[in-house]
Order: structure tokens, then sequence, then C-alpha cells
């Protein structure tokens, strides 16, 4: 049996290759001539497959995310609820404003990155300030994409293909053996009221009817958790992480780069696409699974086939 409700798992899926299509076109925009990262987020790009320069970085990258994940759990040993949500709300101002500003600039806006930027606050505000899961959902089809779009220029083959084994080593160990993603994205959830990534709750028809009466029982005011325990209602959360998002982003982003074919790009992109629905499909319920590896696997093949494929039209 699948880990959610075949429509939960199409919805998980459907916004996950929206986002990966938005990513390329955001991408597409910032790699052409005359294009650059706004708010002075442009940064040189690297020349080739240089193996140094990839190993470089790789250590440089591995020293930030683990002063990173030490700071996280710092602030969350000090409940420093206040400075994470400014901290996440400043991360997804710069990464929407990215987005904004690509697709206002594909149709010559004048002034785009203010735009962007003004759109970016607002969005950010009702996003991180006043939960609402429609905002949240369709801000992460935005997000990820300016995000990667800071990444891939810094990155080439070599240093994609050990990112992603890296991080799916690290994302086993992770969830796993030493629980720290769930830890993690528990904390997000229940004390700042956040989470990076796709968040979709749903209950079933039984569960619904006896909400919807509470509701007409409690108007205007929260359902108190002791009359949800004692009704036995249990929500579902079917959610995807942020990193699950982002790194199949980059992967097919730098391969674009590099190759320059978006029909390549685009068959990564679907390989990583089958990866998560295998994943979703065999899962089973009430059990955590790290996605990285699957998709990993569906990304490396993708891009295997695709560079055979690019070769197989060079030569004829």
């Amino acid at each position: 049996m699948a880990k959610h409700t075949l429509k939960i798992t199409f919805i998980i899926l459907a916004m996950f290759l929206v986002t990966q299509i938005i990513g390329l076109a955001v991408i597409g925009h910032y790699t052409q001539t005359g294009n650059q990262l706004p708010y002075g987020m442009d940064v040189p790009e690297v020349a080739g497959n240089s193996i140094e320069v990839g190993w470089a970085f790789l250590v440089n990258l591995a020293i930030s995310f683990a002063i990173a994940i030490a700071l996280l759990f710092l602030l969350m040993r000090v409940r420093s609820v206040w400075f994470m949500r400014i901290w996440f709300f400043a991360v997804i101002v710069f990464a929407l404003g990215i987005t904004l500003n690509a697709f206002g600039e594909s149709i010559n806006l004048k002034y785009a990155s203010i735009i962007a930027l003004v759109l970016a606050l607002v969005l950010g505000y009702f996003k991180v300030f006043k939960r609402n899961i429609l905002v949240h959902n369709a801000t992460e089809l935005l997000i990820y994409p300016g995000v990667a779009a800071v990444f891939v220029p810094i990155l080439n083959m070599w240093t994609i293909i050990a990112l992603l084994i890296a991080i799916s080593i690290y994302d086993i160990w992770a969830v796993w053996h030493s629980g720290i993603m769930q830890k993690m994205a528990k904390y997000q959830i229940d004390q700042i009221k956040i989470f990076s990534g796709f968040f979709i709750p749903y209950a079933s028809k039984k569960i619904k009817a006896k909400i919807a009466l509470l509701k007409l029982k409690y108007k205007n005011k929260n359902i108190p958790e002791s009359v949800a325990k004692k009704q036995k209602i249990k929500v579902n959360l079917a959610i995807l992480g942020g990193g699950d998002v982002i790194f199949p982003i980059i992967a097919a982003g730098v391969f674009m780069k590099i190759t320059g074919s978006l029909a390549g790009a685009l068959i990564v992109t679907l390989f990583a696409g089958l990866a998560l629905t295998y994943l979703l499909l065999f899962a089973k319920k009430k059990k955590f699974y790290p996605a990285m590896p699957y998709l990993t696997t569906g990304i490396l093949v993708g891009m295997l086939v695709a560079w055979m494929l690019i070769r197989y039209m060079s030569m004829h």
C-alpha cells in the first residue's frame, strides 16, 4: 500500500515536477549572456570540469553545511524562534525575488528587480508570519528555483555528482540512524511554524465530517486539543523536504549548463520524477524514508541516458 492516497501522491508529484520546470526556466534565464542574478547574488561561473576546483568547492560547502547545521541545533536548544523565523524570512525573500525577477526580465518589465523584491517581501510575510497552506505551497514552487539559480554557476559535473552522493549518504544517516531529519522537521512545524518543503495535511472522509461538525460548534475559535484527542481526530501529513526538491533542479540545471541541452535536462528531471514516484508508491505508512538516495539514483541514470542520446544525435 502506498504511503499516501493516490490523490495526495499525485499532488506531491505535480508540485515537484512544476517546481523543476520553473527551476530550469529560471536557470535558463540567468545563464543567458548579459543576464545576472540580482541583489548582489551574482557569482563567477566555474569553468569546465576542473577536479581541483570541484574538490575545493566541496570542502568549503561541507564546512559551511556543518556550521549551518550546528547553528540550527544551537538555536533549537536556546529556543530562539523569532531569530529563526527572521532567518527563514530573509532566505525566502531573496529566493522569491530571484525567481520573480527572472520572469519580470523575460517580459522586459521595467524595474523588474525592485518589483520582484516588493512582491517577495509581501509573499514572504504571509508565508512566515501568517500561516496558510495554500500560500506556503504556492511560494515553495518559486523558492527553490531561486536558490538553485545561485548554485548552478559554481558547480560542474564533477561537483554535482559528488554532492549528490554525499547528500544521499548524509540523508540515510540523518533519517535512518540519527533521526536528526525528523527532529528538525518536527521542530520547524511545531515551534517555528514553518516547514521548508511541500506540506499537505489530509484526512479521511470520516475525520473530515467530524472536523466540520466541531467547526460549527466552535465558530471563529480553535478546536481545543483535548476535544480533538477525545474525538480521535488525526490528520495525516504528506511532506517532501526542500532538499529533495532543490537538488534535482540544481543537477538538471548543471547538466543543461554543461551540455547546452534543455531536452537533456528535462530527461534528468523525468528520471528524478520517476524515482520519486517509485518511493511514494512503495513506501510504507508511518515510516520515514531518505528521499535523496532514490532521487540521486534517478538523476544519475537520467544524466547517463541524456548524455547517450546527445552523443547519438551528434553522430547522426
